[in-house]
């Protein structure tokens, strides 16, 4: 296993939409896991290939405390979205910037997992929100797109000078 590099917002790969898994296979596998180690090190709780400059339809997700319930989504797709709550969101793409996004209460989504087999599950609270926070990678769109025109300015200009400073 290997820890990935992850993409940082204002990184215009963070806008490629991922094509789909064509075959569950090791390579897939070993994304996978790749994916979870580099996830668990940042630390975070989800995390889409494309955040890793892999422009396929995958992403690990793990909201327990104990880090013991990895779960692996690929070419996820969500079939029913009831309700609407507010939650602060952050992201290891846009590392240090936390705001609230409004997104679906209850979710049912269909994946394949790791055998390539087809599952549906439901999602409630922060296992919805991640999902969809993961799902919205997939589609090339970042949180922070959810905020003001202002708020997404502000967080560019913060972020672009962190990384010529770190330089």
């Amino acid at each position: 296993m290997a820890l990935l590099k992850i993409l940082h917002y204002p990184d215009p790969r963070l806008h490629t939409v991922a094509k789909p898994v064509s075959e569950v296979d090791d390579a897939i596998r070993g994304l996978a896991a790749d994916m979870a180690e580099t996830m668990y090190s940042a630390p975070g709780i989800g995390l889409a290939a494309t955040q890793v400059d892999r422009h396929i339809r995958l992403i690990v997700v793990d909201i327990s405390e104990q880090k013991n319930r990895l779960l692996t989504l690929i070419n996820p797709r969500i079939l029913m979205k009831e309700g609407e709550s507010v939650h602060e969101e952050g992201c290891l793409s846009v590392p240090g910037i936390y705001d609230k996004v409004a997104r679906a209460e209850h979710i049912r989504v269909q994946a394949l997992d790791l055998a390539g087999k087809t599952f549906e599950m439901d999602a409630t609270g922060l296992l919805a929100v991640c999902i969809q926070h993961e799902i919205d990678h997939l589609d090339g769109k970042v949180f922070v797109e959810y905020l003001s025109r202002l708020k997404q300015t502000r967080i560019r200009h913060k972020l672009l000078k962190q990384a010529r400073e770190a330089m």
